[in-house]
């Protein structure tokens, strides 16, 4: 009796020391986070949706509640990696992923701590997923910046109605970049346009290859492109009188006639939104699809439009709107 009384005193004491050891481990329930933020390179797209991602992550969670640590590559996939692995080092709560090589970075840093792509054209051409339905499946998701690429396309059509050469200036490292260049490539030659591929290794030869591109086209177009977006100033100042479609506003602020573009602030927001649900418990990220934006806007860039006497009035009547400059 006296040997098994022993037995379930040991039983109790290992018992109380499982649950003391427990009550000393660290946990959530203080509703405190850490977040790395990974950005490929500073210019206005990408710099809106991280500023979008964290207004949100703060309105939901309180600036008391949520740590950011942000870290900015300059466009090196490379320094992507080491960043990451910091975050991982870290054992932050979250990653935020801004552009496609960051989401590479962190895809292979980690398939545990949840990452939130933004500003990712296509995820199943970034994560080398066929027939992507939406739906990555583990710790993956996050937001599209994806416009109607045939609808970008038509916009050259009907802007510049007498061309007849059309050249895709774009990274040639950039596989979102390529996705876009092939979808309105195969758009404009089917109405009869030549398409002139023009692809660049990096900002270094970016100069010369917009050059040779204006000088043997009758119109440019560029898509989504992270160095591009970098260096849009460089091809506005090296491009003459070529007209130039963008895939979002802040290369056609830099270089372009007009674009369709989404807002990367409002991108941001949405994607700060999915990580709040995440880190609160209310969502499994898993489980969650990839998230497009809702609404997109036809601009103008009034510099450029003047400079080539495009008529304002008749894009204004078409529904363009002129992009704001600040100050």
């Amino acid at each position: 009796m006296k040997k098994l009384l022993s037995i379930v005193l040991a039983a109790l004491m290992c018992v109380s020391l499982v649950v003391l050891a427990s009550c000393d481990m660290p946990t959530k329930d203080d509703g405190k986070y850490t977040v790395g933020i990974c950005q490929l390179v500073p210019h206005p797209a990408l710099d809106a949706a991280t500023q979008g991602f964290k207004d949100a992550l703060v309105a939901e969670l309180g600036a008391e509640n949520v740590e950011f640590l942000t870290e900015n590559a300059g466009n090196d996939p490379a320094v992507c990696t080491t960043i990451v692995t910091n975050f991982v080092t870290k054992k932050v709560d979250l990653i935020m992923a801004n552009a496609t090589p960051a989401l590479t970075a962190a895809v292979n840093g980690t398939d545990t701590i949840p990452i939130l792509g933004t500003s990712i054209t296509e995820y199943g051409t970034a994560l080398g997923i066929d027939n992507f339905d939406g739906l990555v499946g583990v710790n993956i998701s996050g937001t599209s910046d994806l416009a109607p690429l045939d609808q970008q396309a038509q916009m050259i059509l009907d802007l510049f109605p007498e061309a007849e050469t059309v050249a895709m200036l774009y990274a040639s490292g950039e596989a979102n970049s390529k996705y876009q260049v092939k979808v309105v490539t195969e758009y404009l030659e089917a109405n009869g346009i030549t398409v002139i591929d023009k692809a660049f290794s990096d900002s270094n030869d970016v100069s010369t290859v917009a050059a040779s591109a204006a000088a043997s086209a009758d119109v440019i177009y560029i898509p989504t492109d992270n160095t591009a977006a970098s260096c849009a100033e460089t091809i506005g100042g090296v491009i003459g009188e070529t007209p130039l479609i963008a895939g979002e506003q802040g290369i056609c602020t830099g270089c372009g006639v007009a674009t369709l573009t989404i807002s990367y602030y409002d991108l941001g927001v949405a994607t700060g939104k999915m990580a709040a649900k995440i880190l609160k418990g209310e969502a499994d990220i898993s489980e969650m699809k990839i998230e497009y934006a809702e609404t997109f806007t036809k601009k103008y860039n009034k510099e450029r439009c003047e400079l080539l006497g495009i008529d304002i009035e008749a894009l204004e009547a078409a529904g363009y709107v002129a992009i704001e400059v600040e100050e």
